[in-house]
């Protein structure tokens, strides 16, 4: 038997061949897991909460960690992303509401301004007014630094020299109501309705709520965003309308008006009239219907209704444009499916494929697009290593904990094999591995259930079902050999995938401890396994009957070289044989050789041990003797290497040499 077809068959794994002390790894990873970065943030799951939900334009600087309990460390300061100071903005924008509708009314209806909505108006600017001193005890984000500003002088000189706080006070004053409290006269004109149209100031308020809005995941964007397109149409229809009435009720002839050709009498009736008159040209003249009832007579309405159905164009374009967009990206990924599903048709078609197959690759394609929002890497690809791994040990650790491989495995190396792990889903039917496959990956069922199947020819055999918690493939990976089942799904399965070679490098060590864990195991999974999976696996008999030769033959000798003398025991090994064997154990390596029953230079065609017997080396030259005469039928006494050379010393073999003993 040659050297590479010993190492291709070889039972015992190559993950075992490079080292790296897992005691070291055990103590690095208690000390250094990719937790500890991530602990002082899961002191409350609130905090995230609260910031990712009133604030999507804080940015708070790397390690900046943010508390609800205590929120500034400065006394009369209010933080900006405060839940309590955001349902403030949020009455604030309310309000501002009120006021846009009501300065446009007041300036075309001025008999309107009197009364109750003069009341009204002080107590809305008194709102306002309390906000102005609130501004200089809130906080700010830098923009250029983007930390947190709470310092008094710096937040009031900030907002001194900025044009909000002219305009704020601008369009909080109560005009009307100093000049009646002054002069004694109730305040009329135009004047006072322009003035009033500083209001329209305090709009940039819902600007910025519609902002923050369109990026805070606990809301629907496309219902927000239907929100503002109705808001924006819904103030232009306003704002229109009382442009025209205003024209209408300043025109020299009120008859020459497109009103009063309605309505002779409208400045005497009620506001109420006029103002629906208003809303219903608005919005005829906007939807474009132009029944012609109420049209511009004077040349300043002819005027003003060019510009308005020209700025109507732009605004209809624009509200299409939207809506239109939003509804397209809705039915992108539906039309992205039945693109690809159109292209596997006409590719299984042009192959002349057959129609398993074609079920196979369709049925494929539509749970790839029906689990897009499940699957890891297009959810986590931009997410920074510490959170993607806290995620996974969340979902798959206790998974992983329960596979019968990383039983008793140290928590270190288990986080680590965690965050290395790809999460997969497959459709009913579909094979996971296919047989006699070069072994890349092997598999941990998380839920549904596959069969283990053995192919020969055109006929196959179902040899056990798996279920949750389960593995598969990991017979081929961890001996090296090509697969030797077909791992096909019963139902929807959903499984984590490990890399063999993250595998190999996060088990591979020179203290063995956690790589004889792995493989003590393995082995007693192999023993467990049916006569029918055993049949299917090469060298598998051989090298159970191996193993349990081996521990056989050890506790003989362990009972035959410890007699009892006087309730006393002698220790018969040496304290050198003592320090071979420590060393032995500590490299940890369970080293296979082949053995042969005659000399190296015997012509052996005819023999039936030509092709030698594959065994773990043992710990010593005599326990050597001993397997060798269970397994060849006769006790040899000189042990030779192929080239003749006589071996006296078993740690001078090496992995997978030749011995010949006779």
């Amino acid at each position: 038997m040659s050297t590479t077809t010993s190492e291709a068959r070889s039972p015992l794994p190559l993950l075992l061949r490079r080292g790296r002390s897992s005691t070291a790894t055990s103590t690095t990873a208690e000390t250094r897991t990719p937790f500890s970065a991530l602990q002082f943030r899961r002191r409350s799951s609130k905090d995230v909460r609260n910031i990712t939900s009133v604030s999507s334009s804080l940015l708070p600087a790397f390690g900046t960690v943010i508390e609800d309990d205590n929120p500034s460390s400065k006394r009369f300061i209010v933080l900006h992303f405060d839940r309590r100071y955001r349902l403030w903005e949020l009455f604030l924008v309310i309000l501002v509401g009120y006021s846009a509708w009501a300065s446009l009314f007041e300036l075309a209806f001025e008999k309107a301004a009197e009364g109750a909505f003069m009341t009204i108006d002080l107590v809305v600017d008194f709102f306002f007014a309390v906000d102005i001193v609130l501004t200089f005890f809130v906080s700010y984000l830098d923009n250029t630094t983007y930390l947190n500003v709470t310092d008094h002088k710096l937040i009031a000189k900030r907002y001194l020299k900025s044009v909000a706080f002219v305009m704020d006070v601008a369009s909080t004053l109560p005009i009307q109501f100093i000049y009646k409290t002054i002069t004694g006269n109730v305040g009329r004109g135009q004047a006072f309705g322009f003035l009033n149209l500083l209001r329209l100031w305090r709009l940039r308020r819902v600007t910025e709520l519609f902002k923050r809005l369109e990026k805070d995941a606990h809301f629907n964007y496309f219902i927000i965003r239907v929100i503002k397109l109705l808001c924006v149409t819904i103030f232009w229809i306003h704002l229109a309308g009382c442009i025209l009435y205003w024209i209408a009720y300043h025109y020299p002839n009120p008859i020459d008006t497109w009103i009063g050709s309605q309505v002779e009498d409208f400045k005497e009736r009620s506001v109420w009239l006029g103002y629906t008159y208003s809303m219903y040209w608005s919005i005829v003249t906007l939807t474009t219907v132009g029944y012609g009832d109420l049209h511009a007579v004077n040349s300043r309405e002819k005027t003003f209704n060019m510009f308005y159905m020209l700025f109507n164009i732009g605004l209809t374009s624009y509200i299409i444009g939207i809506m239109t967009n939003l509804v397209v990206h809705g039915a992108n990924r539906t039309f992205a499916m039945r693109s690809a599903i159109n292209h596997i048709l006409r590719y299984t078609s042009k192959n002349r494929l057959p129609d398993a197959m074609r079920e196979q690759m369709l049925a494929h394609m539509q749970l790839k697009f029906k689990t897009a929002e499940l699957r890891q890497e297009e959810v986590l690809q931009d997410l920074p290593k510490a959170i993607r791994s806290s995620i996974n040990q969340h979902l798959f650790r206790a998974v992983m904990e329960e596979a019968y491989l990383f039983k008793g495995f140290p928590d270190g190396l288990i986080v680590q094999l965690v965050s290395q792990i790809k999460a997969e889903y497959f459709p009913p039917k579909m094979e996971i591995i296919l047989q006699n496959e070069i072994p890349t990956d092997f598999y941990i069922i998380v839920s549904g259930g596959v069969d283990l199947i053995s192919s020969k020819g055109m006929s196959e055999q179902v040899l056990t079902k798996l279920g949750p918690g389960s593995m598969a493939g990991e017979i081929g990976v961890v001996f090296n050999i090509p697969q030797p089942f077909t791992v096909r799904t019963r139902r929807l399965s959903q499984v984590i995938r490990i890399g063999h070679h993250n595998f190999k490098e996060m088990v591979q060590s020179d203290n063995d401890v956690d790589a004889k864990m792995i493989i003590t195991n393995f082995m007693n999974y192999l023993k467990g396994l049916n006569d029918e999976l055993k049949k299917e696996i090469p060298f598998l008999r051989d090298l159970l009957a191996d193993a349990d030769a081996q521990v056989q033959v050890q506790e003989t000798v362990q009972t035959e070289d410890t007699p009892q003398s006087n309730n006393e025991e002698i220790a018969t090994v040496s304290r050198d044989d003592n320090e071979q064997k420590e060393e032995r154990r500590s490299k940890g390596v369970p080293k296979r050789v082949i053995i042969h029953g005659q000399p190296p230079n015997q012509d052996n065609n005819n023999n039936a041990d030509s092709n030698g017997r594959l065994i773990i080396l043992p710990d010593s030259i005599e326990l050597l003797f001993d397997l060798a005469e269970k397994k060849l039928g006769k006790r040899g006494s000189t042990i030779a290497m192929a080239d003749g050379a006589h071996v006296e010393q078993i740690d001078a073999l090496r992995e997978n040499d030749h011995l010949y003993i006779f």
